[in-house]
Order: structure tokens, then C-alpha cells, then sequence
């Protein structure tokens, strides 16, 4: 029903031949879908470290559209909300792909899409070119058919058989090996110096508080600097502090929420996160001084989105039967046997040599506010111009 919603909402921002801010309007639909995406990892279980990126996991679902058609295309349109057979949507997600900063001086991003596809099947030249121009998307050959002998293990995608999961539950179902067609596999991953560097000198061991009022001491990162900066209340009356530290030539900063209250877990925040109120909150920030500690984090994920797709409504993608991609080949029965996501994320200040005298000691003597993420914390990995959310996760132990 969401995602229905979702679609309704941007068929009705952006009628034929209207002068409705398309941009703004995509920019919200996708950090809407993005905090959707979060929602369905964060409680599936999951009260540990998280990354995800919403641009991996939207960007095969955008590919597929141009070789899927009948209900296939349907169900994938319907789950993104919009379709990149618009012209206008289309060419701004090319715009906003081609900005993300893959080659900056200081920052590293590695967003890739490949689509592995079993040797000797034919392609359709349409679909490729299509591939070959899609936010460093690509094809490559594979003998799918044979999971030991694959480029996807070489690149560390190594099959995992589980049980008892729902259809598409498993990251490389046994009996599906035999006809395997296609395997989406989407990369993520982003390293980039601070606009203002934390000086690795005054690193030192704080407490961080996790879940169950577990103290760990954890090397945390220390600097003054002018940041954007407010407090908010979300739609419960839980007051939130919003943190927003940019990077080496503004190519992204680092969105941090994080609960005044000391005993307001994540888990109580994160129902109440819309992608209006992280606008609101956001173009309300203020600039102001202040003494920022940050732990040292990197946190890296891997998840099969067959099961987030499924409750999606997109399930024809992975039938044998049901499939509809004969754009991408011209051919019955060709489906997508996986659909992999791995995202990665690092924080740190470029060096590391704890020296508690010298952070305690500017503490002491400051008279300026402080942001002290002591406790578990959200952030969101974002280009600043568009607001395009590339990244999001949680920090629940900078130590795992």
C-alpha cells in the first residue's frame, strides 16, 4: 500500500506538461523510499551497526525497468514510485548519478552495479547501451550455472545456503543454480577527508554507551569547528540533535541524528523519521561553532534484497515462469536468480594516536556547545546540493 501511495504522490507532483519542481519531488520520493529500506533492515532483528545505500539498491531495480515490460515492469515501477521511462526523471537521475563523487580529490566512491549474465545468452543492444550509460552500471559474462567457477565468488559473493526462509530468502538457492539467467549484484562504498580534519592527536578513549547500558570505551575523535546544527522534536515529542559535517570540497556530508535523551533508544526514533521532517530539520540547520566528538567507526553490510523486494510486491522478477525481460534478451524465461547489495562505510580522522590529556584539557576550558555522540546514533552519507541519500545506517558499537 506504501508503495502505492508513493507512486500516487509523484504521478500527482508531476502531471504531464506541469511546471512542478520535478527534482524536489523525486528528492523526497527517494529519501522517503530510503527510509522505508532502512525501516524493513533496522527491525528485521537488527539492533547491531547498519549500512545500506539506497542508490545500490535502487539503481538495479532502475536498470531492470529498461529491459522488463507486462506486469514485471509494472511491479518494479510500482515499488520505486517512479519509472525511468520519463524522460524527465530519467535524465535527472543521469544528472545526479554523474555529480556523486566517484573522482574528487580526497574522496572515494564506489558505486557500481553489475549485472551478471550467463555466457552465450543473447542481449539486446538497446538494453546495453542502456547499462552502459546508468550510474557506472556494466554486464559481465558469467557461468552462473556453476556458482564455483564464477566472477561473483572471485569478487567475494560467496553462495550461502539457509533454510527456512520465504521464496528468495537464500543468497544462492541450490535448486535455482541450474537455470540461473541473471545475478544483480549492487557495491557501495565511500571514503572521504573532512572539510575540517579531527586532529589524530587528540584521539583519545571515551565511553560510548550502547543498548542494555553497555560502557565500552571507544576512540573517539575530537575537533572545533563551525557545522551546521539544530534541535528538533520529531512528531512523539522525542527531542533529536541534527549534526551535519562536510567533506573535502563539499562533495557529501555526514547527517548525524542523535537523541538528547540518554535513555531514548534508536528503535524510538526511527518509526517517526519521514523524508518531510528530515527536509524541514535540514534546511533549518544553523551555522555555529562547536566541539564535535565522533567515534571512529567502519561498518560493512551484505544483504540479499530478494526478501525486501518480495515484500515489495516484486516477485515476478524471480520466477522462471512469471518473468518478463525480454527487452534485456528477446527470450522467454530469462529472470533475475539474485539480487545482492553490499555497502561500506568508514569515519575516521586519518590517523590514530590517542592523547587524553590534550582533548580533556580543551574541553575543560570550552564555552561552547557541545555535540557528544556518546550513544548510539543514525547518520545519512549525503550529496549537499540535491540532498540525494547515497548512504544511511546506524552506529549502535563503534567497536564491532
Amino acid at each position: 500500500m506504501r508503495s502505492v501511495l508513493l507512486a500516487l504522490f509523484l504521478l500527482h507532483a508531476c502531471p504531464p506538461g506541469g511546471a512542478s519542481d520535478l527534482p524536489e519531488d523525486l528528492t523526497l520520493l527517494r529519501t522517503e523510499l530510503a527510509l522505508r529500506l532502512y525501516r524493513i533492515v533496522a527491525t528485521d532483528g537488527n539492533r547491531t551497526n547498519l549500512v545500506l545505500s539506497p542508490a545500490g539498491a535502487f539503481i538495479p531495480l532502475e536498470l531492470l525497468q529498461f529491459g522488463a515490460q507486462g506486469n514485471t515492469r509494472r511491479q518494479l515501477v510500482q515499488a520505486l514510485g517512479y519509472t525511468v521511462h520519463d524522460p524527465r526523471v530519467r535524465e535527472w537521475l543521469r544528472a545526479v548519478y554523474a555529480a556523486l563523487p566517484s573522482a574528487s580529490p580526497g574522496a572515494e566512491l564506489e558505486l557500481t552495479c553489475t549485472l551478471y549474465v550467463q555466457t552465450g545468452m543473447p542481449l539486446a543492444p538497446c538494453f546495453v547501451e542502456q547499462v552502459s550509460r546508468w550510474a557506472n552500471s556494466s554486464l559481465e559474462a558469467a557461468n552462473l550455472r556453476e556458482p564455483n567457477g564464477t566472477t561473483i565468488l572471485a569478487n567475494g559473493w560467496a553462495p550461502r545456503q539457509t533454510t527456512g526462509e520465504r521464496p528468495g530468502g537464500s543468497t544462492w538457492e541450490q535448486g535455482g543454480a541450474a537455470s540461473a539467467q541473471l545475478v544483480l549484484v549492487s557495491t557501495v562504498s565511500f571514503q572521504s577527508a573532512w572539510r575540517h580534519r579531527f586532529s589524530f592527536s587528540d584521539t583519545q578513549l571515551l565511553p560510548f554507551t550502547c543498548a542494555q547500558d553497555v560502557v565500552l570505551q571507544v576512540p573517539m575523535m575530537y575537533q572545533t569547528a563551525e557545522v551546521n546544527y539544530g534541535q528538533f522534536q520529531d512528531p512523539a515529542g522525542h527531542q533529536v540533535g541534527v549534526l551535519e559535517l562536510p567533506y573535502l570540497g563539499n562533495v557529501a556530508s555526514l547527517l548525524l541524528l542523535l537523541p538528547r535523551d540518554r535513555d531514548t533508544p534508536l528503535s524510538h526514533i526511527e518509526p517517526h523519521l519521514t523524508a518531510s521532517i528530515l527536509h524541514i530539520w535540514t534546511s533549518s540547520l544553523k551555522r555555529a561553532r562547536m566541539d564535535v566528538l565522533l567515534p571512529r567507526f567502519r561498518i560493512q553490510n551484505h544483504f540479499n534484497l530478494k526478501n525486501i523486494l518480495y515484500s515489495w510486491g516484486v516477485t515476478d522478477l524471480f520466477d522462471p515462469l512469471k518473468a518478463n525481460l525480454k527487452g534485456i534478451s528477446g527470450q522467454d524465461g530469462v529472470y533475475v536468480s539474485e539480487a545482492i547489495h553490499k555497502a561500506k562505510i568508514e569515519v575516521s580522522e586519518e590517523g590514530t594516536k590517542a592523547s587524553a590529556a590534550t582533548a580533556l584539557l580543551l574541553l575543560k576550558r570550552s564555552r561552547i556547545p557541545i555535540f557528544k555522540a556518546d550513544r548510539p546514533f543514525i547518520f545519512f552519507l549525503r550529496e549537499p546540493n540535491t540532498a540525494f541519500v547515497f548512504s544511511i545506517g546506524r552506529v549502535s558499537n563503534p567497536l564491532n
